[in-house]
């Protein structure tokens, strides 16, 4: 069964998604992720990539990562175009992005099939809602969470109403000052 990874840009208080303008350019809406950024964090999203093939991403996220990648023609955003990707919505009518299947019925029924099959991780990104979801329903295996050296305070938080326990796979600092923490739910 292939295992379904979550990986995530977390603030040291647990914020995944900042409150902030609507306008901004896509990806600035976690703009203090940015300093932090570095090679090693890079390397890190890198390997995380290589071990799944497919994404699951939630509407928002979905449209986010379309409107950088889709149309650039740098390596990355290629490789993302060419990756097979779901997107979960019940509003999205017909993904325009290359190589997206839309899941629009039982979330947990149709992701408990994808897990069903043959092949590498899948890869969760972003997606907030969407991951809500999934963990109350225990199909998310492995938490991969790049831990910024920032309190918010306030912005929506990835545990919310869930208990569950883990084993810790892997714990990396990096030199900016993120910890790479990588968690197995315990079943």
């Amino acid at each position: 069964m292939r295992k379904l990874v979550a990986g995530l840009f977390i603030t040291f208080d647990g914020v995944i998604e900042a409150p902030g303008p609507k306008d901004l350019p896509p990806f600035e809406f976690a703009g203090w992720s940015l300093p932090y950024f570095n090679d090693e964090v890079g390397a890190h999203i890198g390997a995380q990539t290589a071990a799944s093939d497919a994404l699951l991403l939630g509407r928002r996220t979905y449209e986010t990562f379309e409107a950088t990648f889709a149309n650039a023609n740098d390596p990355q955003s290629e490789g993302m175009s060419n990756f097979p990707k779901y997107v979960v919505s019940k509003t999205l009518q017909a993904p325009t992005w290359k190589n997206t299947t839309l899941i629009s019925g039982d979330v947990i029924e149709e992701v408990t099939k994808l897990k069903q099959q043959a092949g590498k991780d899948i890869a969760v990104s972003g997606s907030g809602t969407l991951l809500q979801t999934l963990m109350q329903a225990n199909l998310v295996d492995e938490f991969s969470l790049l831990v910024h050296p920032i309190v918010l305070g306030k912005g929506k938080k990835l545990f919310n109403d869930y208990r569950a326990d883990f084993a810790l796979n892997d714990a990396k600092p990096t030199s900016t000052g993120v910890v790479i923490m990588t968690y197995a739910l315990k079943r």
